[in-house]
């Protein structure tokens, strides 16, 4: 791939070249990161005994306990307060937007009935497709489970979709409009077909949610705030903003109160609202294997032995090098802070040296029993 790209004419750089191509010299090394353990919450039961005003059927959607971030952001979203999640990577954040729209359909059932209450806008399209096979899911549970059709509606408005399908959408819209922000300027710019969908979110919205907040940044970030200041503007009832973001901030130089506040600023810029650090909901991190650090003695047993060939789940939680790997490279505590954070991407090459200083083995022998021990954890 470097080589189709690179034509030399002089025989000494072109050697040169050609020799840091084959010993890989032009790219760093792959990085790995680990996926954390994220800390058990309560579920819909326990939220709505803790006086939450949330509707019993929501368990039909949501029938396991929430992790503790999703958890914060729905008692929020439920008691109509704003919200911005900033978790990793696969830590549910949807989740926290779609549980508080579907209560608030739930609890509205009737009066929702062929009108947008919600609009979630996407950075890509990719997403707005994986968003709506997710919908399609929970709808798909719900009737199965209760014998009744989903209270919830939803739909796409995007390049994508041809007339008929938009025809559809502006004749009866959606409770749930899944876009992107351009189509959105033009829904609320268009005049002709788009009038009477501008008039029924505009006269209904309750939630505006931006996901991948991060990516509106610059001019697309200033065009974005003033597209939603002139929704809340124009729209009749009260619109909540919600948005999702995987990084905001990534300064270690401030506190992590302070990368609260500063999140908070910014989406307190976006969305022409006043959010507060309170309202920055970050993921909560916990040991998933055993929180008993193994010993240098174990640590060297492991490295002088085969890998286990255990199908067994459980095992690797009590494995010495496993429970190591987790609480020095997955996991970072901040005594400070009084929390995990996710370790930073490391290569097998760094996590080796570690383990090498840590126990006073062989390097090379290091390198292929963590390997080993990922493949083995791989598997599993």
């Amino acid at each position: 791939y470097l080589e189709s790209f690179v034509a030399i004419k002089d025989e000494r750089i072109k050697e040169k070249v050609s020799e840091s191509i084959k010993t890989e010299e032009l790219w760093p090394k792959a990085l790995i990161q680990f996926n954390p353990n994220f800390e058990k919450g309560i579920g819909v039961k326990e939220l709505i005994a803790n006086g939450l005003p949330i509707h019993k059927d929501l368990e039909y959607f949501f029938d396991k306990p929430f992790y503790k971030h999703q958890q914060e952001a729905i008692e929020l979203g439920c008691q109509d307060k704003e919200f911005i999640v900033t978790s990793g990577t696969g830590s549910g954040k949807s989740r926290t937007f779609m549980a508080t729209i579907f209560n608030y359909v739930l609890l509205h059932e009737e009066s929702c009935k062929d009108k947008t209450i919600a609009i979630i806008v996407y950075p890509m399209n990719a997403l707005i497709n994986s968003q709506a096979e997710e919908l399609s899911r929970y709808k798909a549970e719900f009737e199965e489970r209760t014998g009744r059709i989903c209270p919830f509606t939803f739909g796409k408005y995007t390049g994508q979709e041809n007339d008929e399908a938009r025809a559809k959408m502006q004749q009866t819209p959606p409770n749930i409009i899944l876009t992107n922000y351009m189509m959105l300027e033009l829904l609320m710019t268009r005049a002709g077909k788009e009038e009477d969908l501008r008039k029924c979110f505009l006269g209904n919205l309750h939630f505006l949610v931006f996901d991948e907040l991060h990516t509106y940044r610059g001019m697309q970030g200033s065009d974005v705030s003033f597209l939603i200041r002139r929704i809340k503007s124009l729209a009749a009832g009260h619109v909540l903003c919600f948005g999702t973001s995987a990084t905001m901030v990534a300064d270690d130089s401030i506190s992590y109160s302070q990368q609260r506040e500063k999140v908070a600023e910014v989406a307190s810029c976006i969305f022409g609202s006043s959010y507060s650090k309170e309202q920055v909901i970050d993921e909560t991190l916990a040991i998933g294997l055993s929180d008993e650090e193994p010993s240098d003695g174990e640590l060297r047993n492991c490295i002088n032995n085969p890998i286990p060939d255990s199908t067994n789940i459980d095992d690797p939680k009590r494995y010495p090098t496993a429970i190591w790997l987790e609480q020095n490279i997955a996991l970072e505590y901040k005594k400070k802070e009084g929390k995990y954070f996710r370790g930073k991407p490391m290569s097998i090459e760094d996590m080796t040296m570690q383990l090498s200083i840590k126990t006073g083995e062989d390097i090379a022998k290091c390198q292929k029993h963590i390997i080993g021990v990922l493949n083995w954890c791989n598997i599993l």
